[in-house]
């Protein structure tokens, strides 16, 4: 069984005055973006299954903004995280979802996506690792359990900007 791993970068947060990063909402851009991003994601992705989602308020108005209605769980250790830390958690999802979409930051997405992806030659790699711009998404693909979803273990199938 092909399971889908997606991790998105939260779109493109604003800035205001005296607010913590973690408050920081998303730009009008932002919003539109994610919205993109959302319509690419249910022209090409039939059904997601689960999201994992950063607390923080940009990642939250993002998922908003994409109209996906999945079970959410946020789980705030996204914040911040390390690859590690990222992979760890895909680990823990259940492998009654067969498209786990992850919604965080950078650096933790692009590099988390490298480090899942055993096929660094393709040109989604090739693209991805030139940039990994707010809203874009790094599909990959993976024929094992999520438990086993090991560095190098995923296939990256696609590397989208939602422009």
């Amino acid at each position: 069984m092909v399971r889908t791993l997606i991790l998105m970068r939260h779109g493109k947060s604003g800035y205001p005055e005296g607010v913590a990063d973690h408050d920081r909402p998303l730009a009008p851009r932002g919003r539109r973006e994610a919205g993109l991003a959302g319509d690419w994601l249910r022209e090409t992705q039939p059904e997601i299954d689960a999201v994992l989602c950063s607390t923080a308020t940009r990642t939250r108005e993002t998922l908003t903004a994409t109209g996906i209605t999945a079970p959410v769980s946020f789980e705030k250790s996204i914040y911040e995280a390390s690859p590690r830390a990222l992979i760890e958690l895909i680990q823990l999802a259940d492998d009654a979802a067969q498209t786990l979409l992850v919604i965080g930051h950078a650096p933790g997405m692009p590099w988390t996506a490298w480090e899942l992806a055993g096929n660094r030659d393709c040109l989604a790699a090739a693209e991805m690792s030139a940039k990994f711009p707010t809203s874009a998404l790094a599909v990959l693909e993976f024929d094992r359990a999520w438990r086993d979803a090991d560095p190098g273990t995923g296939e990256l199938v696609r590397f989208h900007v939602p422009r």
